[in-house]
């Protein structure tokens, strides 16, 4: 039994722990919310290493970052008198301190993933607590899905504790059906001031007058969050030069772990600390002394646009809860203050909760799991958030081309690439190399596209070569340089994986874009305009590179990084490639399809990689169904152009569609425009070997393939019910207009061709009354009307004295029902 006594140290967790194991005793499943510093990360864990349910089985710490892992591990070893890896141990990425004694396990997320992998069941380990939750970070939520999963099918008695400072707990607790305990804390009133909005585009000059009068303002350490480290090596340019008697601190994750610890202690010359941090200071870690908040209001965080399949780096505001984490480091000690640069307004329309992971991220890591898992429909899992339809498509998509699955399953090459810690993009690219021999080179790429880009873009270009020749450089003189130093440490564990050796000779520079395809096959580029640095990508996409850089005048690129802004992407990282070693990649197609610009059917044979045609040659004998299919779908698109939809069509379709209105009963087809495109295979179908270029649509006779398209009694109804015309006295045949929409036809026709008419025309068998359009011998309007034998009656005397007026050399009877009609000019007699 370890020996460890939670009450001692006064905190606020320590009022809840006896509620807390009570409820544990009796569910398997609890959330915990408590505000920051209350010692729920530290305290609690220990504080239950003596559960009875743990049956001598082990706790396992979930964290979101590798910084607070590693320091909430020593923090608790520190409290049983222990070094880490004793009692307590942790796990991050590329370093373990875990033996056969720990008792808790303090992970990544990403490492509660793997372990899940390696043993479904569990079977070493009682507790999960998710610490911070309320991040929802990617890794946290597949963990959490993935451990309900173990614990309804094969670990009831396995249990999850959701522990967080803010977040939705009503509805968090409804979703899990879990009881929820609450530690009121011991918080210290923090002083909230709206400095007003700032500019982002100025954002380091007004955080530093910001510091400057928080510091003359208040008393204590200043903790400054800012969106990234950009932000922050500027802010403290600036401050060193004005505030120079201060101690400057930058708190990030890409930091030595001495770097970060000089931001959580004490400065031991005695001076104030100002500390400028990501977001990564927002939670767990503890950073002594701080009474003063600055907080910008912004944070970064990386989005994914499935249309692109690129993941960017955005800033955005914050939201409430993480405003509220943030003000509270000031009170975590004492009193403090907390300095808003914005205002009080902007503060009422903050978003009240950060957007979960998983719904704006790359979810191909999280489809392999699960594909690896077993499960072939993401939706099936108990998920806080679905993940997002286009993410998973777009993730199969990828894993697809990189041979990690076919269809829903896994392949062996994908068992492969999801058992290496890695993006599967770049384990594709190691697997592949280790094939090719070129592996020492691949982990110093790997390594070099995750750490940050240790060269000034704008200065060294985009040429992934020269990074390589940096790190190979800076690896032989054994030289000091921060910005080799991290990449080198994530290169070398790479190595270990694959127990090689370093190697920093000369590299041939296509080699490192041949890799670089394996990683990115879509982003393959060849060049479209050389003279303005445009590249068309295998993916369809095109982007721009700097017309002065090395790489413009390349014919091809691998592009690792680039960014997808206005439709048109701007590359950052790439390399050379030599065509002549992608004929593996290289596949060929049958290319059936219609070109607009040169209004013709093209059936080539296609060499291509994605949209790169490398090699194209006309299709001798294209199969019949794959034209006619690009056909049809050719004539949806833009048939209502290419086909001769002329007035005597657009006649007899309205004819065709009042009578559908008129009598629904008699089952007329919908021959709209719309419709009949959308059915042109059913009525154009046996034309379609005539139809090769836009020339050939104009010579169908439309009227007398769709005339044709009606059954035969239909053909015999619709001349009957709805005639295309009608004879009048006159002996003149006068088209009638009719409406698609039913309404009734009109007949145009001039007065004078009516003498003698005394009823109105009807069509659709007397049901449906024609609206006549009278009309002066100029074919002017003189008079509508459906009774016909009320305007001779009341109506022709009025209209004969302006006809007589206007036309005097024709002949106005004054009885025109025994007058002759005439089709010309009748002289009066």
């Amino acid at each position: 039994m370890i020996t460890f006594n939670p009450y001692q140290y006064q905190l606020p967790v320590t009022e809840i722990i006896s509620d807390l194991q009570r409820k544990l005793n009796t569910n398997n499943t609890l959330i915990l919310t408590a505000p920051p510093g209350a010692g729920k990360s530290t305290i609690l864990p220990l504080a239950l290493l003596n559960a009875p349910w743990l049956n001598n089985k082990k706790i396992i710490l979930l964290e979101p970052r590798r910084l607070a892992a590693s320091t909430i591990a020593h923090r608790m070893a520190d409290l049983l008198g222990e070094q880490p890896g004793q009692t307590v141990g942790y796990r991050i990425r590329f370093e373990n301190k875990i033996s056969r004694n720990t008792k808790i396990e303090v992970v990544t997320e990403g490492i509660l993933t793997r372990m899940l992998h390696t043993d479904n069941a569990l079977e070493d380990y009682a507790l999960i607590i998710f610490d911070e939750f309320h991040e929802r970070s990617i890794h946290a939520d597949i963990a959490l899905a993935l451990s309900r999963e173990v614990q309804q099918i094969l670990r009831p008695d396995l249990r999850l504790l959701i522990m967080s400072a803010t977040l939705d707990v009503p509805q968090l607790a409804e979703m899990l059906n879990a009881p929820v305990v609450e530690s009121k804390g011991k918080m210290y009133p923090v002083d909230i001031i709206y400095t007003g909005e700032q500019p982002i585009e100025q954002l380091p000059d007004h955080c530093s007058k910001t510091i400057a009068r928080a510091t003359k303002e208040q008393e204590g350490d200043t903790l400054v969050f800012l969106p990234g480290q950009a932000e922050i090596r500027k802010t403290a340019e600036i401050l060193k030069r004005s505030l120079s008697s201060f101690a400057i601190h930058p708190l990030y994750g890409q930091l030595s772990h001495a770097e970060q610890q000089a931001a959580l202690m004490p400065d031991p010359h005695g001076r104030r600390k100002i500390v400028l941090a990501t977001s990564i200071a927002e939670t767990s870690l503890t950073i002594q002394g701080i009474r003063i908040v600055v907080d910008s209001g912004y944070t970064r965080k990386s989005a994914f646009d499935p249309r692109t399949g690129l993941s960017a780096l955005k800033t955005v505001q914050v939201s409430t809860d993480s405003a509220d984490q943030r003000a509270g480091r000031a009170g975590r000690l004492s009193t403090g203050s907390c300095y808003r640069m914005w205002s009080a307004a902007t503060q009422q329309r903050l978003a009240p909760y950060r957007t979960p992971e998983i719904l704006d991220s790359d979810l191909t890591p999280l489809m392999l799991d699960l594909l690896e898992w077993g499960i072939t429909n993401p939706n099936a899992l108990s998920w806080l958030n679905n993940p997002p339809a286009a993410a998973l498509n777009s993730a199969k998509e990828l894993l697809t081309a990189l041979g990690a699955i076919e269809g829903d399953k896994i392949t062996d090459h994908g068992k492969q690439i999801h058992r290496l810690p890695l993006h599967p993009r770049l384990a594709n690219m190691l697997i592949t190399a280790q094939e090719l021999n070129k592996l020492p080179l691949a982990t110093d790429i790997a390594a070099l596209l995750e750490e940050r880009d240790p060269l000034d873009r704008t200065l060294a270009g985009a040429d992934l070569n020269h990074r390589i020749e940096q790190l190979r450089r800076y690896r032989a003189e054994q030289r000091r340089d921060r910005q080799y130093e991290k990449i080198e440490k994530t290169a070398a564990a790479y190595r270990r994986l694959f127990h090689i050796q370093a190697d920093n000779s000369a590299t041939d520079a296509y080699h490192a874009g041949l890799l670089l395809a394996y990683a990115y096959p879509e982003r393959i580029a060849s060049a479209k305009d050389a003279k303005n640095g445009l590249f068309q990508l295998a993916n369809g996409q095109t982007a721009t590179i700097n017309r002065d850089d090395d790489l413009a005048h390349e014919p091809w690129l691998s592009i690792a990084q680039l960014d997808a802004q206005k439709g048109q992407g701007k590359i950052f990282i790439a390399a050379p490639l030599n065509p002549k070693d992608l004929t593996h990649l290289a596949k060929e197609t049958e290319n059936i399809r219609w070109d607009s610009r040169k209004q013709q059917l093209l059936a080539t044979a296609d060499l291509r990689i994605g949209s790169i045609v490398l090699q194209s040659r006309p299709l001798a004998a294209p199969p019949k169904q794959k034209l006619d299919d690009v056909l049809s779908a050719t004539i949806k698109a833009e048939g209502q152009h290419l086909l001769d939809f002329n007035p005597d069509v657009q006649t007899w379709q309205n004819r065709v569609l009042s009578l559908r209105r008129w009598n629904p009963e008699q089952s007329w087809p919908n021959v709209s425009t719309e419709a009949l495109l959308a059915s042109n295979q059913t009525w154009l179908g046996p034309y379609y070997d005539q139809l090769r270029k836009a020339d050939d649509f104009k010579k169908i006779n439309l009227s007398h393939v769709l005339q044709h398209s009606l059954t035969y009694d239909q053909q015999q109804q619709l001349n009957q019910l709805a005639p295309a015309a009608i004879t009048v006295p006159s002996g003149s045949s006068i088209p009638l207009s009719y409406s698609p929409y039913g309404e009734a036809p009109i007949l145009a026709v001039r007065l004078q061709e009516l003498f003698g008419m005394l009823d109105t025309p009807t069509v659709n068998s007397g049901a449906q009354t024609v609206v006549i359009h009278l009309l002066s011998p100029g074919y002017k309007p003189v008079q509508v009307t459906t009774d016909l034998r009320s305007f001779w009656q009341n109506t022709y005397f009025e209209v004969r004295k302006e006809l007589k007026r206007r036309y005097p050399k024709h002949s106005w009877p004054e009885n025109p029902l025994e007058a002759e009609a005439v089709r010309g000019v009748k002289r009066k007699g």
